[in-house]
């Protein structure tokens, strides 16, 4: 159509002229358009020619040393079946597959890591410590078993522990650190729901075993980072009449009385790390109903939090013979209920940490206890001291 591409169809269109016309295409423009059409062609005979101006090959790509085969070995490199019957194969994971054939038929597949040639990148997988805090509210399914009380804390079957995965994740380093309890919560709705969001999150928080509504507390406690105590009442000295309440562990009770009332305690709340004591004078000293105990809260990965109100506690010896995780407190911060008094003794715990490297102090839910270490802790960071949940000062024994 030529230049008649923008005319209306079919409208004023000129005709043609016929083949007797001028020529479109001068002589000159044909030896030209054929002239750069030959040098195109040579061109891409020279580049394609197995001979002529290539002079030299390519040299071919040479293959990493560790991916070649001997000469004439034609076995696949993706699988390998080795003379003891068992079919191996490394994955584009860079894993080794071996598959194993059992006499039943069934393929068993063990898998292990490639070797490295020293290059690349380097991963490095930590212990799991804590749990994510998006999750942190729901418990692990895994590290629960059930019994006819409820669920209860277990160690899971690889060997995971509550008290490793319900603790507050920490700095790691090295420096002054103190962890601070408050118990009581679940007993005061007001009160407990202050100290919940009054409280920073490195605050360690304890649930009265006799509580109400601990389910719907511990999971907003553990939405804003608390980590979590049981709180266990155990037998005081002047016992019957002062009673610490429901669930009492008591030395008259003999082990499985014991145990039984653990057991319930222990289904009233998850996502705990460990069991402190609410009073106990004379179940802590006695080392018969003290020691089973100890057992199964070591058994079921907890540790044990001995609140320090008895000299007589026999708590240390007996969870260090059967290796249970285990920690003391070193002061009663409220123990005369006032702010200012609550605040003296922090700086007490506080010189107690910079001697010892750590400290840990236990509170109750009273409001000037709260308001005093709300104030401390806000201060604490800016003279160096971290302050922890209490799983990570726990006395741990190595795993055999």
């Amino acid at each position: 159509m030529g230049t008649d591409i923008h005319a209306p169809l079919g409208q004023d269109r000129k005709a043609r002229p016929g083949p007797s016309g001028p020529s479109r295409f001068p002589a000159r423009n044909v030896v030209f358009t054929l002239a750069v059409a030959g040098m195109l062609g040579f061109s891409g005979w020279t580049a394609l020619a197995p001979s002529g101006l290539r002079t030299a090959p390519l040299a071919e790509p040479v293959e990493d040393a560790s991916s070649q085969t001997p000469t004439g070995d034609k076995t696949d490199h993706k699988t390998a079946e080795a003379g003891d019957g068992v079919r191996r194969a490394n994955g584009l994971s860079g894993a080794r597959v071996e598959e194993t054939r059992t006499d039943n038929g069934n393929v068993v597949r063990k898998y292990s890591p490639g070797t490295r040639d020293g290059t690349g990148p380097l991963i490095i997988e930590a212990n799991r410590i804590g749990q994510d805090s998006r999750t942190a509210a729901f418990p692990n399914e895994d590290l629960l078993e059930e019994t006819p009380d409820g669920k209860i804390p277990v160690v899971g079957l690889d060997g995971t522990r509550p008290m490793d995965q319900y603790a507050r994740p920490w700095s790691g380093a090295r420096g002054t650190r103190i962890a601070i309890v408050v118990g009581g919560l679940g007993l005061s709705q007001t009160g407990t729901q202050r100290a919940i969001r009054e409280l920073p999150g490195e605050v360690t928080l304890a649930f009265a075993a006799s509580g109400n509504s601990l389910p719907r507390w511990m999971q907003e406690a553990r939405r804003d980072g608390h980590e979590i105590l049981l709180q266990m009442p155990l037998e005081p000295f002047d016992y019957p009449q002062n009673d610490p309440g429901p669930y009492t562990l008591r030395t008259d009770l003999g082990e499985a009385g014991n145990l039984a009332e653990l057991h319930r305690a222990m289904a009233k709340i998850t996502n705990y790390t460990g069991i402190v004591n609410f009073m106990g004078g004379r179940f802590l000293s006695d080392a018969d109903a003290l020691e089973p105990v100890i057992r199964d809260i070591a058994g079921r990965g907890l540790l044990f939090l001995d609140d320090g109100s008895t000299a007589q506690s026999l708590s240390g010896t007996l969870a260090g013979a059967v290796e249970a995780p285990h920690a003391f407190a070193d002061l009663q911060l409220d123990a005369d209920l006032s702010e200012a008094s609550v605040l003296k003794k922090l700086d007490e715990l506080e010189r107690i940490a910079r001697r010892n490297g750590t400290a840990i102090g236990i509170a109750s839910a009273f409001d000037e206890s709260v308001d005093a270490i709300r104030k401390w802790c806000e201060e604490a960071g800016t003279r160096g001291i971290e302050i922890v949940g209490v799983a990570s000062l726990a006395t741990v024994p190595a795993r055999k």
